[in-house]
């Protein structure tokens, strides 16, 4: 199965999140290793990409939701049973 965003096709999973983002996932996420200077610097350029695109989280978050409801086996999420619906018995009339 191909994967297509924006044009281009996306080989791996990291790939089709990087497409889908605009960003590379170890901007948001670190990497193992990284030092304190390496992870303020991360830090600083997150937050100029934030301030610069102001509607990136609402993009990530639809991205995160569509990637769990297309492969739900691999986030482990089962759908939850709706509660039943119950009826309130009206008290307004004649009392007997």
């Amino acid at each position: 199965m191909r994967i297509i965003v924006a044009g281009h096709t996306a080989i791996s999973p990291d790939e089709f999140v990087e497409l889908a983002l605009g960003t590379p996932p170890e901007l948001w996420l670190g990497v193992e290793g990284e030092s304190e200077t390496e992870r303020a610097a991360r830090m600083d350029a997150a937050r100029d990409i934030l301030a610069e695109e102001p509607g990136l989280t609402d993009r990530v978050s639809r991205v995160a939701a569509q990637a769990i409801e297309a492969a739900p086996e691999l986030f482990n999420v089962v759908p939850l049973a709706r509660p039943a619906v119950r009826r309130r018995v009206s008290r307004k009339g004649a009392a007997a």
